[in-house]
């Protein structure tokens, strides 16, 4: 089983990760739907609500993030591998949302424009953790909030690529909470679980 990219890759990294791997991603993974509607359940989204998929990879999350933002909400999904993209596209998963090529480091998006950040399985993937949630930070309004999800929890997913789950792991609550509260988020619940990671955060006030 081929590893996930590890903390510090670069764009390029995780591109040459994705890239073979997206066609076939959602039959991979074929029953995860419902995992990623609890979860978007969980961020608290209001009809109107403006949320970005940071790292949207097929657009999984996309139906669920509408149906919560409602016709008159905003759901961008960004991605910075293009063949995940094409996948979304070819699971016409655009129309649930706006998609662009970009990177999770440099968002073209303006200050606090946004009301929440659905992330899955990004966070082993950015190439400098702490620059990258205050990235996220950054877009999201004071109060809004932040998830970051995988459909299976960190020993399950250690198990899949076949290695052993280790204290740095930077979804650890011991390393996550301390890293979100030095980018300007404050983690508000933490869910560790065969089936489920869900690490809620709310965006401080600066």
């Amino acid at each position: 089983m081929p590893h996930e990219p590890s903390r510090g890759n670069s764009a390029a990294d995780v591109r040459d990760f994705f890239t073979p791997r997206a066609a076939e991603w959602d039959r991979r993974f074929p029953d995860d739907g419902p995992a990623y509607a609890a979860a978007v359940a969980d961020l608290g989204l209001r009809p109107g609500d403006a949320v970005l998929d940071a790292g949207c990879g097929t657009g999984r999350a996309l139906p669920a993030l509408r149906a919560a933002a409602g016709p008159e909400g905003t759901v961008l999904g960004v991605d910075l591998t293009p063949a995940m993209l094409d996948a979304a596209l070819r699971e016409s998963r655009d129309g649930f949302a706006g998609l662009a090529l970009a990177d999770v480091a440099r968002l073209p998006l303006r200050d606090g424009c946004l009301d929440a950040v659905f992330a899955a399985g990004l966070i082993s993937h950015l190439s400098d953790p702490r620059e990258n949630l205050c990235e996220l930070a950054r877009v999201v309004r004071p109060g809004g909030r932040l998830a970051l999800f995988h459909p299976v929890g960190r020993a399950a997913l250690a198990a899949r690529h076949g290695r052993a789950l280790t204290p740095d792991d930077l979804r650890a609550e011991a390393q996550l909470r301390p890293l979100l509260a030095d980018a300007g988020w404050r983690l508000e619940s933490y869910t560790d679980e065969d089936t489920r990671f869900l690490a809620l955060a709310v965006r401080e006030a600066r």
